[in-house]
């Protein structure tokens, strides 16, 4: 539960730390889709150097981004293998079977495990960086826009800092249940795939009861302080866009029209 990073954020004060949550949400969303437009070695390149610049930037330790990468870890060597054997190339160095490696499948698999390293990296920035509630607000304030068709941004926006808020309690309710169970002498470790299941019911009861009375004192406290929506409300916190968010997304945008004519040369 400790390598979860979701909703947690580390304070700091490095320029990345001080940058409006909506600069950052528009970097992410750009990054995750021009990170398809690189085809080779050179476009993989520049999407790791502009990685290393936000880790670099954000002032905070590897070790970090390196927990946020482990549960991950299944997932991306499932998805690797599996893109390796069952690839079609041309140039086949290895063959058993119907199983067949080739020079491009190898490649093919790199890639892939560039994909999402890169991607899990750039999200753990924006996680750590930017404080659960200051992040919703800034998708809040996103979705604007949404409001003239009458899409309830703000209740979006409520739900989306609530669920944020709570996922490190959530975490630490989990891990307090966990302990519990193994002073009374659970063991999560041992057994085949259906007793490692069975164990889970003991933890999931109690953190769903955990949970559901959280949510009613929740609703009693906003319900008891005459909460009645978003209209006429003043944040706390006003979001500034400064130069530095101009400077930011215009750095995606580069990096956009370099992987696009570097796609169209090569």
């Amino acid at each position: 539960m400790q390598n979860m990073l979701m909703g947690r954020y580390i304070s700091g004060d490095s320029i990345i730390h001080r940058m409006d949550p909506r600069s950052k949400l528009l970097v992410m969303i750009a990054f995750v889709v021009i990170i398809f437009l690189a085809h080779d070695w050179l476009g993989y390149l520049l999407l790791v150097l502009y990685t290393l610049a936000g880790v670099l930037l954000s002032k905070i330790s590897v070790s970090y981004f390196l927990k946020g990468l482990r549960p991950m870890i299944g997932l991306i060597l499932f998805t690797v293998i599996f893109q390796m054997l069952f690839t079609n190339g041309q140039h086949v160095i290895f063959s058993l079977w119907f199983i067949k490696i080739s020079t491009e499948s190898l490649i093919n698999a790199v890639y892939i495990f560039f994909r999402f390293v890169l991607i899990i990296f750039m999200s753990t920035i924006l996680t750590l960086t930017t404080p659960p509630l200051t992040l919703a607000d800034g998708i809040e304030k996103g979705l604007g826009p949404l409001k003239k068709i009458k899409v309830p941004v703000h209740e979006l926006g409520l739900m989306l800092s609530i669920s944020l808020r709570f996922i490190p309690t959530l975490m630490d309710d989990t891990t307090m249940i966990m302990n519990a169970q193994k002073a009374r002498g659970m063991d999560f470790g041992e057994g085949n795939l259906l007793k490692k299941i069975k164990s889970v019911i003991p933890i999931l009861i109690p953190l769903f009861v955990s949970s559901f009375r959280r949510a009613d004192d929740l609703a009693v406290a906003m319900e008891s302080r005459g909460y009645q929506g978003g209209d006429g409300r003043t944040k706390y916190r006003q979001l500034k866009w400064k130069m530095r968010d101009s400077l930011l997304v215009v750095s995606i945008i580069i990096m956009t029209i370099l992987l696009i004519l570097w796609s169209k040369v090569s």
